[in-house]
């Protein structure tokens, strides 16, 4: 039966001994097969033969002081194979007295934890990177809010250059307007965070359990899908700066692609409405600033999902197009969100007038929209309403090469 134990130890262990000066005297087969040495390279060697450089001279002295002095030692220990790879085993090593209570031998039981360790070593690089990327992503924030308070205190001294023009009255709704707009896209980026952190949270309990079960490729799809959530998080503050851009220098843009960048800054709270959004565009050019035609679609997105909501509309749709028609690119905005009725159509583009509750609207989003076609792109917004649908048509009138 002894026997029975021996072998049964030999079998599921890594064993090897030495004499009291660290010559290796015997080594079983899981030692070889870890090492890659064979059982001739090993008789006889000292045991160093698998130590590894960068074990320091400290450990290998604490070792030596604790058996030489009778007592066990228990460690990781970081070795070396012949082929220079690493392996981790968790070790113990026996002094074995004889009669006289001197030492004989040294007798060292191992087991494998090389997997064990590489991840935990991947674990905790993962865990430093994520807090690094915690670390940008909380300077990130920090630097375009600031950024943010720069443009608003930019709007307001836009607001005042243009008072002194003897424009008083239209530039503080244009100030008050635009500050209104802000507040909407921040609750938009708050909208639109929501769901990647509950994503992120759960991407960071998946890296927690694949990492408990030694799944290392788990843990490195996991923490790319996390890098990926953070990214986009970046990128969303980002667009959200670039349209609040004080910049005012007007160029040829592409009508379609600002249309698109409103589609955009609004996507989350329009699939979250479950609104369908039909466009249909062709390529024109104008002369204006794109941010300021971004800002007019998304007043006329907006007005349509509160409409929607207003009037209980089940099956809700907008539709936008854009095609050139006698010298101007025209845009039309229609929705099926129940019509505005004849009272109201012809008071909608009235400095503060809404017909939305005070908590929804400040009755300045179609004013300045109108403005902005007129003054900004030299154009005109007008409407239409007729059964139970509603369509705006913005005008903006075209150079010679794109007519």
């Amino acid at each position: 039966m002894l026997k029975q134990y021996k072998d049964a130890i030999e079998k599921s262990n890594i064993i090897s001994k030495t004499d009291v000066n660290g010559i290796i005297t015997f080594v079983n087969e899981e030692f070889c097969n870890i090492s890659g040495y064979t059982k001739s390279e090993l008789i006889g060697q000292n045991h160093n033969i698998v130590r590894h450089p960068d074990v320091s001279k400290e450990k290998f002295s604490l070792l030596w002081d604790t058996i030489k002095n009778k007592n066990i030692y228990k460690s990781t220990v970081k070795n070396r194979a012949k082929d220079g790879s690493t392996f981790y085993v968790n070790t113990t090593i026996i002094p074995i007295l004889d009669e006289n209570e001197n030492i004989e031998e040294y007798v060292a039981i191992r087991y494998d934890v090389t997997k064990e360790v590489l991840l935990r070593e991947e674990l905790l690089k993962k865990e430093a990177e994520y807090e690094e990327l915690n670390r940008s992503l909380e300077k990130r924030v920090q630097e375009q809010t600031r950024e943010l308070k720069e443009l608003n205190q930019t709007l307001e001294e836009r607001v005042r250059d243009e008072i002194v023009k003897n424009e008083e009255k239209q530039r503080v709704m244009f100030w008050q307007s635009r500050h209104a707009s802000l507040g909407q896209m921040l609750a938009n980026i708050a909208h639109q965070w929501r769901q990647p952190l509950t994503e992120l949270s759960l991407a960071m309990f998946n890296i927690k359990k694949a990492a408990q079960n030694d799944r290392v490729e788990d843990v490195t799809k996991f923490y790319d899908e996390s890098k990926g959530i953070i990214k986009n998080m970046s990128q969303t503050i980002d667009d959200f700066t670039n349209f609040f851009s004080p910049d005012k220098e007007r160029h040829y843009f592409n009508i379609s692609e600002s249309i698109q960048e409103a589609i955009g800054l609004l996507e989350s709270i329009v699939n979250d409405e479950m609104i369908t959004i039909k466009r249909s565009f062709e390529d024109i050019e104008v002369l204006g600033i794109t941010n300021e035609l971004t800002q007019v679609m998304i007043n006329l997105i907006n007005n349509s999902k509160d409409a929607f909501i207003h009037n209980s509309i089940l099956l809700r749709e907008i539709t936008i197009t854009t095609k050139r028609e006698k010298g101007f690119a025209l845009i039309e905005v229609g929705d099926n969100a129940g019509g505005i009725s004849k009272e109201n159509i012809e008071k909608i583009f009235e400095p503060y007038f809404t017909t939305k509750h005070k908590s929804r609207g400040t009755g300045l989003g179609l004013f300045m929209s109108k403005m902005i076609c007129e003054q900004g792109l030299g154009g005109t917004l007008d409407v239409k309403s007729k059964k139970n649908t509603t369509t705006f048509s913005i005008k903006i009138p075209l150079d010679e090469h794109e007519k």
